[in-house]
């Protein structure tokens, strides 16, 4: 494929945050292919596509960094960020063209911030490379829209994972329930039930439509529409578990309206881990 524009390689001595997008490897940006095809070293957690890294040099080296939770499937709890971050300084600084792969988007809940911080601090180059969010393309993919005219005007991207050892939660509950719009919860299905009962407890009506989506984008998505009261039973007997994206609101009566699925796709090269 010719492009009319160029795509510069990966720099030697900086540290590129690259979104991966939601999982289907198609929706990779074409900066993001760029950046993989031309770097020295990438560090990728659970949630990049697998197919990503074989647009990896063969001799550039593959590092898995993931923080995946045990409870949620993901596996050993992995590498600390404080261990990720000086991965990328210490990589950088020998003179690599390194690149940081996040799922998504790595400043949407992705601790891209707090890369983008060290290396700046440590007086090594960032370049931010924006990815597909899955707080709007996994619900997409099932047929809900985040805003629809007449429906949400607004919506509002959520953590369902906040750090434990803060002394108290930066969630405003009162003000999420009163939200005139969409409500988009990343990273919180073990917190579904306390999700749900928070919104309930502050005013959100108990029919209020809930999706989960799992996977979304992939070949294994997954999705189950229930509303804020039976919404954690629904999931447990579902056995529906990470990753997975939270939409509550009337967009997702939007759903059976609608016919958007994910693409299935032929794996055409595989990554070796």
């Amino acid at each position: 494929m010719t492009l009319p524009f160029e795509l510069p390689a990966a720099a030697p001595g900086t540290v590129h945050l690259v979104g991966a997008g939601p999982g289907d490897p198609g929706l990779l940006t074409l900066r993001a292919v760029a950046l993989l095809q031309t770097c020295d070293l990438v560090a990728y957690d659970r949630l990049a596509p697998p197919e990503a890294l074989a647009l990896v040099p063969p001799d550039a080296a593959r590092i898995a960094v993931g923080k995946s939770d045990p409870a949620d499937g993901g596996g050993p709890a992995g590498w600390s960020q404080d261990e990720i971050s000086t991965l990328l300084v210490l990589a950088a600084r020998e003179g690599k063209a390194v690149v940081r792969l996040k799922g998504g988007d790595p400043f949407v809940f992705g601790r891209g911030g707090e890369e983008a911080i060290r290396c700046h601090e440590a007086g090594v180059p960032v370049e931010v490379v924006a990815g597909v969010t899955s707080a709007v393309a996994a619900p997409g993919a099932a047929g809900i829209p985040v805003t629809h005219r007449g429906v949400a005007a607004a919506v509002a991207f959520v953590t369902g994972h906040e750090d434990p050892a803060k002394p108290e939660t930066q969630l405003d509950w009162p003000a999420l329930a009163a939200f005139p719009g969409t409500l988009v919860f990343l990273m919180g299905m073990r917190s579904l039930p306390d999700i749900c009962r928070n919104l309930r407890a502050q005013g959100r009506r108990a029919n209020t439509p809930l999706a989960v989506v799992r996977w979304g984008t992939t070949a294994r998505q997954r999705e189950l529409v229930s509303d804020l009261e039976h919404a954690p039973a629904a999931v447990a007997a579902a056995g529906i578990g990470s990753p997975a994206t939270i939409v509550v609101g009337d967009v997702v009566s939007l759903r059976e309206r609608m016919c958007a699925r994910p693409p299935s796709r032929r794996l055409v090269a595989s990554a070796s881990n």
